[in-house]
């Protein structure tokens, strides 16, 4: 959603010290266009393996203005919903709809099973929460199941949900892996509405026999490439099948790639198919290659632009978990304020860096692609892909953590 007070920040230059130069757009690799990188076979049988094209690391910002402000035809108060949420809706400074909002809300509101494509930071979540909550305040024996591929997300979700809904009794359970299971258990007995979830902490709760799903008429599959990729696939099949046949299911997500988009016609009935993409990457985001020389220590590169001082708040990703922590803690030996984020990591630590993140305390989050999608981290000034993204649409979510709510931001990949 947009607020109707925000400030955008002038660009910023990504231009690097020693070690680490900027050769300008398309002199940062070797080679003409042919340039690829193969990351074949991607991760737990994801449908990756397509070369990617050097030069899509490389585009350069035109700015806060690049792309033409939408202008919605609706406003919040004019959506045929329950007054209490338009009154939530307004106290927290919404007034105007993204596109992504105004063309899908009124779609859900009609009980359709919909498809939503949009970049990220377009207010995605926002799209299925309102109808959502709308649809529980006008029958309180509404259930909703959102299922999300990473704890975060489902944490993210869970915050928006509480702020959305304050006041209204309608209550929320987010049941992660990595977290303890007997107070979710506990949650799951109280009364509630939503259940917010990661797939493989849902069956197990399942299979205890403490959340049963025949109830829930109300689907939601956030982030959708990733929930349907080849390693998650049994597993939402099987949360389907035990859902109310009779469902209203809503797919959201900032890419979608062909193969996974076949697959959508098991889980969807006749679904509206909204996109708002209108290119692979925001326009707010300046994008180049750091070349690293053979024989040049990449972590010193690294170092060396990391002490600028215009690199103020930096998501670096790194491809492995052991990368991830290994860097962090070389970043943090040279005296940077730098935290981790990864698989490896204990629920409460990974909740722990993403606060030290978002609230400045720290000035580097090192992560693996858990931190690539759906979460919404303020002023991320550039994101820096340590390792090569396996995919094209790994990159777009990477990066999508920079340029945010009319912001401009660098994406820097590194190259060698």
């Amino acid at each position: 959603m947009q607020s109707r007070n925000f400030k955008p920040n002038g660009p910023r230059s990504s231009t690097g010290p020693r070690g680490a130069k900027r050769r300008g757009p398309g002199a940062g690799y070797q080679g003409g266009k042919g340039n690829s990188f193969n990351r074949g076979g991607g991760r737990g049988g994801r449908f990756a393996g397509k070369a990617i094209d050097i030069n899509k690391f490389i585009n350069k910002s035109a700015g806060p203005v690049a792309e033409d402000k939408y202008i919605a035809k609706t406003l919040f108060p004019d959506f045929p919903i329950d007054q209490r949420l338009k009154t939530i809706i307004a106290q927290r400074g919404f007034e105007t709809p993204t596109e992504i909002q105004e063309k899908t809300i009124p779609l859900i509101m009609e009980g359709r099973d919909v498809i939503g494509l949009a970049n990220t930071g377009t207010g995605k979540t926002g799209a299925f929460l309102v109808p959502m909550i709308n649809k529980m305040l006008s029958n309180p024996h509404e259930k909703l199941l959102v299922v999300v591929p990473t704890r975060e997300l489902a944490i993210q979700i869970q915050e928006e949900f509480v702020a959305f809904s304050r006041g209204l009794h309608i209550n929320s359970v987010v049941v992660v892996g990595g977290a303890n299971i007997r107070p979710q258990i506990d949650k799951l007995r109280s009364r509630h509405n939503v259940v917010i979830g990661t797939p493989g902490r849902l069956k197990d709760l399942i299979q205890r026999k403490r959340l049963m799903l025949d109830r829930f008429a109300n689907v939601v599959l956030d982030e959708a490439d990733q929930m349907l990729d080849m390693g998650f696939i049994p597993d939402v099949r099987y949360l389907l099948s035990l859902v109310s046949p009779k469902r209203q299911t809503l797919l959201f997500s900032a890419t979608l790639a062909p193969e996974i988009e076949r697959l959508t016609g098991e889980f969807l009935n006749n679904p509206e198919k909204i996109s708002i993409r209108k290119r692979d990457t925001s326009a707010q985001v300046d994008q180049d290659v750091i070349r690293i020389a053979r024989g040049e220590d990449k972590i010193e590169v690294l170092h060396n632009l990391l002490a600028q001082t215009h690199f103020q708040k930096v998501l670096v990703f790194s491809r492995t978990k052991h990368g991830a922590e290994k860097l962090s803690k070389a970043l943090h030996h040279k005296g940077f304020k730098a935290e981790s984020i990864h698989g490896d990591k204990s629920h409460a630590k990974r909740q722990k860096a993403l606060k030290l993140f978002k609230e400045n305390i720290v000035q580097i989050l090192v992560a693996t692609d858990v931190a690539s999608r759906g979460l919404d981290i303020p002023n991320v000034s550039h994101v820096i892909n340590f390792d090569v993204p396996a995919t094209f649409e790994d990159y777009i979510h990477r990066i999508g953590r920079t340029g945010r709510a009319g912001k401009t931001g660098v994406a820097l990949t590194f190259i060698g």
